[in-house]
């Protein structure tokens, strides 16, 4: 005779309230591990973001997931598992000008940050190679995970005339990154980087280069001092992406107060500020900051040695011409900004 198995009201309760209790439990575990997931992304490229880009099968141009088996190490081993993937984004920022005003001290700044990843040449992509295709841009972009996002930096872009429209057709809502300093300063600048490149013989003094055949007017034509007139390029982007998708980074407080530059930036990002005072130090005999030892660098790091290099003696009576010429485009420059950065 078979014994029939039966619960009272009492004991079906009690099973009731376990099993709801076990599904919390469960739910909670779900939770936890989610977000261990998340902070596991962040600390991933901290720690293995180089070793990611020199493996081969990431400079192929295609995209992969992470759960190939980079090497034998427990985290990538839990990347498996957990079947993270990485893939390559266009640019969600663009740091598109000045030359010589500091963009590359601002993207090695900016890398910094963990959840920014950037190539570290010039694409050239919206002036130089835009007929390779989109296709090639993204492929040349570093890879990101989840909450990570993309930066390129080409500094030619701000005064190239067809790159805003080529720009706001890869996407109408990038962020848009404008370094600027004194184009007097500037000027000088990328005078002395192009006559470094040129043997002694062949080199023209700055005041040659500047005036019209020994006049005293000023040599539009001469590409150094045409990159100085902001606000004419500026108007130019301005017919494509509203100001707000700008933001105005200052190339002398870059030098003398970087962190509050960053600070800046991070926030117009819409990224935690994670860079600040401690990763920064000013390197006297180069005259610019450099970056303090960090999670991300075994030492100090200073940029490259053509960075800092020494500007030749100009007369002060030419800079003084120079500055004649400049003002009314900086006014202008400074109305359309908001912000007066007293050159």
């Amino acid at each position: 005779m078979v014994r029939k198995l039966s619960f009272s009201r009492h004991n079906q309760n009690r099973l009731f309230l376990l099993v709801i209790f076990c599904s919390f439990l469960y739910t909670a575990y779900l939770l936890a591990f989610s977000g261990f997931i998340t902070s596991f992304k962040i600390e991933l490229r901290h720690n293995f973001g180089s070793q990611l880009k020199k493996n081969d099968i990431f400079s192929s141009g295609k995209n992969h997931d992470l759960s190939y088996p980079l090497n034998a190490s427990p985290k990538y081993k839990f990347l498996r598992d957990a079947n993270l993937q990485a893939s390559r984004h266009l640019p969600d920022a663009l740091i598109i000008g000045v030359k010589k005003s500091g963009t590359r001290a601002l993207l090695e700044f900016i890398k910094l940050h963990p959840n920014v990843q950037a190539p570290s040449s010039e694409m050239h992509f919206f002036d130089k190679n835009y007929a390779r295709g989109i296709k090639w841009y993204r492929n040349r972009m570093p890879l990101t995970l989840e909450g990570q996002m993309t930066m390129e930096k080409t500094p030619s872009y701000f005064v190239t005339k067809r790159v805003p429209s080529r720009v706001k057709k890869m996407n109408p809502y990038v962020k848009l990154v404008v370094v600027v300093r004194d184009p007097v300063t500037r000027a000088v600048s990328d005078y002395t980087q192009s006559a470094s490149k040129k043997p002694p013989a062949l080199r023209k003094s700055f005041a040659e280069l500047l005036y019209l055949n020994g006049t005293n007017v000023v040599n539009t034509r001469w590409g150094i001092v045409r990159i100085g007139l902001y606000a004419r390029y500026l108007d130019a982007w301005l017919r494509f992406f509203p100001l707000d998708q700008f933001i105005f980074i200052s190339g002398e407080t870059l030098i003398v107060d970087p962190a509050a530059e960053m600070r800046r930036l991070q926030d117009f990002l819409g990224l935690k500020v994670i860079i600040t005072e401690k990763h920064f130090y000013f390197n006297t005999t180069k005259g610019f900051p450099c970056l303090m030892k960090s999670e991300t660098l075994a030492t100090p790091h200073c940029l490259g040695k053509n960075k800092g290099r020494a500007h030749p003696k100009v007369d002060g009576s030419i800079l003084d011409r120079l500055r004649q010429f400049y003002r009314p485009f900086n006014l202008r420059f400074y109305q359309m900004t908001g912000i007066d950065f007293g050159w």
